[in-house]
């Protein structure tokens, strides 16, 4: 559960609290488990973690075995339920290990006892809400070791509550921000807003940049600032806050925005995303090259965030988010809707590969390390042939000052006081320590 600041217009969010699920013992009494047995125990059954539920004392009202999905209770209702939220067909692959089981936790008590239980089992955990991690590493694993995991879906705690006159809303973890522009705009009858993503499906947290005003307002911006796009009345078009989101979002024309309380995304194919923050401006031989690419029979999406104003006035170490002194943020995405061909897929992986190799000649990096956005997962930038026989793992000291720039000595330091034993982990979680940001995790 998280509570929120709306706004009328779009300016800023601040996440006020969060609800901690696992605090660390004391020091003087914490000890790490042994590690984990390579293969799954044979008396570890989907029973036994739900006997272990419920022996937790926040479980005194008793949690349902309904709430347990797995492969060996019904493979179909299993199946099913991993691939709902799904939203990268890429990872649905019959090769990628798949959750030991799916828990739904139906209240906030439950989930406290499922992470309890995961660890005191030897089990690792993966959290879902919307399914959009660009790698799908809410719901699969791709750890070398194949350790069994449980997947904590929170498709049940979505609760919405605004309050108009605070301008707050209460919102669960497993609400997407569909579901809470929704709620928004319904309790404000249109006069709020909150910017927490483009897309509907997604679980909570993102950004959003619309122009909120009239039509001829914007015409008499573009036409002073930028007149050589010749941008007209024609190709302007009113609607409502939450009209727009829908619009944005890429639903057909006419779809109401009830439609966003489904948390359905507009389409779902397979794809690979990466990321650019140039800190100068990209010169005309770039653009060139990147429109030739556009240009090869793939489907290729470039997508350009410009910054400045208030986004640079922050330093990068005053917030959470660090690409603060950029021209903007580029994102390129290719997909392709043949999922189960494994030769379209190496095609695709390749050429995305490709586009971002050339690009790196062309983006202004200001001397520092190459940036990238820590919600656009990429695992490329991690590997490292050197650490690695085959160059198929994950090196935090390569993805780490990428996402977080100066930041990630903190956030090392951050981990390893509230989970010094690593058991929030996946395949680019923060290392303990300074020495095993040098450890590089070995991938399938």
């Amino acid at each position: 559960m998280m509570r929120i600041h709306i706004h009328p217009i779009f300016l800023s969010f601040a996440l006020v609290t969060l609800t901690t699920i696992l605090p660390p013992p004391a020091a003087t009494s914490f000890s790490c488990p042994p590690p984990r047995p390579p293969p799954q125990p044979p008396n570890l059954t989907p029973e036994a973690f739900h006997r272990c539920l419920n022996r937790r004392p926040e479980s005194s009202a008793g949690i349902s075995f309904s709430t347990i999905y797995a492969p060996t209770i019904n493979r179909t209702s299993f199946s099913s339920l991993l691939n709902s939220t799904a939203q990268n067909l890429r990872c649905l692959s019959p090769s990628i290990p798949k959750p030991f089981l799916i828990f739904t936790p139906l209240h906030e008590s439950h989930v406290s006892p499922a992470v309890t239980c995961a660890r005191d089992l030897r089990l690792d955990l993966r959290v879902r809400s919307g399914g959009h991690d660009y790698e799908c590493l809410s719901y699969i694993s791709l750890l070398s070791h194949r350790p069994p995991f449980v997947l904590l879906d929170l498709q049940h705690l979505r609760h919405v509550s605004v309050d108009v006159a605070t301008r707050t809303a209460w919102v669960q973890s497993g609400a997407t921000v569909g579901e809470l522009y929704y709620h928004v705009a319904e309790a404000s009858r249109g006069t709020l807003a909150f910017p927490a993503g483009l897309y509907g499906s997604v679980g909570i947290g993102g950004h959003i940049t619309v122009f909120l005003g009239k039509r001829d307002e914007l015409l008499r911006v573009m036409r002073r600032s930028f007149p050589e796009l010749g941008l007209d009345e024609s190709e302007c078009a009113e609607m409502t806050w939450i009209e727009s989101v829908v619009f944005t979002g890429g639903y057909p024309n006419g779809t109401k925005p009830e439609y966003l309380l489904t948390g359905k995304p507009a389409f779902v194919n397979a794809f690979k995303a990466k990321s650019d923050f140039p800190r100068g401006n990209v010169p005309v031989e770039g653009l060139e090259q990147l429109v030739d690419f556009h240009r090869q029979g793939f489907s290729l999406l470039t997508i350009w965030n410009p910054f400045g104003g208030v986004m640079a006035s922050a330093g990068e170490e005053d917030t959470p988010y660090p690409h603060r002194k950029v021209q903007g943020m580029i994102q390129y995405v290719v997909s392709w809707s043949d999922a189960e061909s494994l030769e379209t897929e190496a095609k695709n992986m390749e050429f995305m590969r490709r586009v971002y190799g050339t690009m790196g000649r062309y983006i202004p990096s200001g001397g520092r390390a190459r940036e990238a956005y820590v919600n656009y997962k990429d695992l490329d930038i991690g590997r490292s042939s050197t650490n690695c026989d085959d160059s198929n793992c994950s090196c935090p000291y390569l993805w780490g000052p990428k996402y977080y720039l100066s930041n990630f000595d903190r956030l090392i330091r951050v981990k390893a006081e509230v989970d010094p034993c690593n058991f929030f982990r996946f395949e680019q979680s923060i290392p303990v320590s300074m020495s095993s940001e040098r450890q590089c995790l070995k991938l399938i």
